[in-house]
């Protein structure tokens, strides 16, 4: 589906700061620009942007709950309480528990940890993961990625003589669980100065927190910041504020001294030998972290995330990518019944705003994922359902600037559970309701929906020549990672560009282009790669100008020359 480009130019009061700004920036015009759409409006504040501190982190006490979260952590450390760290199956929860765990244990013995399953406990916490902390005598469980719904569950557990200790991101109800503490940057009263914290990141303040009140250095607590990194990256929060300071000291421990599990996982992806990436983490350790939970428990990712034997972990980083592999052939074969039943219904061409789709048979690990390809296929909210214990379980995604949680809420009465972000959540009903809430849902969404909303929009942040692509620049232009949303890595177009000559197709198929192509500012040769864009093919290679939306990547090996490529998103011919 072609995107409609967009450029927002600066304001006459953006544009006197980027003056400003130029002055600093002289050798390379775009930084200045780029940086004031960043907010950013002096030398000083982009010097800060540039080398994000671990200085500038906020205090932790600042979250509600926080003091009396260390209070009863410390209790029952002296008491010698047996502690569980809970959380969820996929890699946000597994980081945190992983991140939780490996750092208590250097000062308790009395703790474990307790990842539930997708089919035997379901999101959360399970009347059954209540009945085994019983059994084991544990006193407290910190509860880190979910919980903030578990209402219920807290009230049995608390009856029993079990105390919670919730660290949670997701949207909280009015109603909150009983627990002797809710972190929670998200709770209405909180005024914590980041509020887009991951899972893990709560999970790390808590820690932050534990170890201030202690008096313990925050070296080693630091040093587990590659966790954070990952979960941040893989569950696509906010790329400001502690946020990127975390990602971007945590990409460093990536690059230099990673985790055990984490290095396993890196050489199996044959990233041991070049620089780690946001990108890397999202399309290659994130998924293989993700698909322990998807396919199997996610236990095993957090086994392999504490592992203390490099030998151990690569054991179990290469049973973790065969269930990535596994996953993949069951994503393909899902995604393709997916597709065939909504090319049935006339998706395309329905006037429809949103998609809600279900089969029993359906793996309930896979319908996520699953949800995002028909949601970028059809560019509509979309929600894949299948059953699981009784009830159909899903996944919903969203479009750009559309809450899906909103739309989910508004069908409340309908569901048996429902939780999660603007953009992804995860719910719960029974088979008898699916006809209601889907008639339901699809009120909502074309109630609400803009029609800007339902066709994919490509933000341009600067025009570039081929000229300005110089070596100074590419050098700046890295300093603006780590890349995420709040701060997306720069999409640039450049316009009536030339074919070198030596642009081909490249691929099983030939559906891609490797590009060669020159523009009339220099006589510079610029390489591309156009993925699945071979329809332009036969225009480009008879030497006719045509328009390129494009990020600038790098490939950089350790001790080696880098190259440079534009990672072409759309192409349109010239007018």
């Amino acid at each position: 589906m072609t995107s409609k480009w967009n450029y927002l130019p600066l304001t006459t009061e953006e544009q006197k700061l980027e003056t400003d700004l130029a002055k600093a920036f002289a050798n390379c015009p775009p930084i200045s620009e780029l940086l004031v759409q960043r907010g950013i409006t002096s030398v000083d504040e982009a010097e800060k942007f540039f080398h994000p501190s671990l200085k500038d982190m906020h205090d932790p006490f600042l979250m509600p709950d926080m003091d009396k979260a260390v209070n009863r952590l410390n209790q029952a450390m002296g008491l010698k309480e047996n502690i569980m760290v809970y959380g969820d199956y996929d890699v946000d929860g597994t980081t945190s528990v992983a991140l939780v765990y490996k750092y208590l244990i250097n000062f308790y013995s009395h703790i474990e940890y307790y990842i539930p399953t997708r089919y035997d406990d379901g999101y959360g916490i399970s009347s059954r993961s209540i009945e085994y902390a019983l059994e084991r005598d544990i006193k407290l469980i910190i509860i880190l990625d979910c919980g903030i719904k578990a209402i219920e569950e807290v009230k049995k557990a608390k009856e029993l003589g079990i105390d919670f200790i919730i660290c949670d991101h997701h949207v909280p109800d009015a109603e909150l669980p009983s627990a002797v503490a809710i972190l929670n940057p998200k709770l209405e009263n909180s005024t914590y100065p980041c509020p887009h914290l991951s899972g893990c990141g709560v999970g790390y303040k808590f820690m932050q927190a534990f170890a201030i009140s202690n008096g313990l250095p925050l070296t080693e607590l630091e040093a587990m910041l590659d966790l954070v990194a990952v979960s941040i990256a893989a569950d696509i929060v906010p790329m400001v504020d502690e946020n990127r300071i975390m990602t971007y000291h945590g990409l460093k421990r990536l690059n230099n001294n990673p985790n055990l599990g984490l290095r396993a996982i890196m050489k199996i992806c044959q990233l041991h030998n070049r620089e780690i990436s946001i990108s890397d983490v999202i399309f290659k350790i994130g998924p293989r972290i993700n698909a322990s939970g998807r396919m199997q428990c996610g236990s095993e990712a957090v086994d392999l995330l504490v592992a203390r034997d490099i030998n151990e972990a690569y054991e179990k980083a290469e049973a973790i990518d065969q269930y990535n592999q596994d996953r993949k052939e069951l994503d393909k074969q899902i995604t393709e019944e997916a597709n065939a039943i909504l090319e049935a219904r006339g998706e395309m061409s329905s006037d429809k705003k949103s998609i809600v789709i279900y089969n029993k048979d359906w793996h309930k690990g896979i319908i996520g994922i699953v949800a995002s390809r028909l949601t970028e296929l059809y560019y509509k909210p979309s929600v894949v359902l299948t059953l699981t214990n009784g009830l159909a379980t899903g996944s919903s995604r969203s479009v750009q600037g559309f809450d899906v949680y909103r739309a989910i809420d508004s069908a409340r009465d309908l569901l048996e559970n429902f939780g999660g972000h603007t953009y992804a959540v995860g719910l719960s009903l029974k088979e008898e309701n699916i006809p209601e809430f889907a008639r339901r849902f699809e009120e909502f969404v074309a109630e609400n929906i803009l029609p800007s909303q339902l066709k994919p929009q490509l933000d341009i942040d600067s025009y570039l020549t081929f000229a300005d692509i110089t070596n100074e620049f590419i050098s700046m232009l890295k300093r603006f990672s780590p890349f995420g949303p709040g701060n997306n890595k720069p999409i640039f177009c450049t316009k009536g560009v030339i074919d070198f000559g030596t642009s081909k197709l490249v691929g099983r198929q030939l559906e891609h282009i490797k590009l060669e192509m020159v523009d009339n500012t220099s006589g510079k040769v610029i390489n591309g790669i156009a993925f699945n864009m071979a329809e332009y093919f036969e225009h480009i290679h008879s030497h006719k100008p045509f328009d390129i939306c494009y990020t600038i990547e790098e490939n950089k090996h350790h001790n080696a020359t880098s190259s440079l490529q534009l990672l072409v998103k759309e192409i349109s011919i010239s007018k």
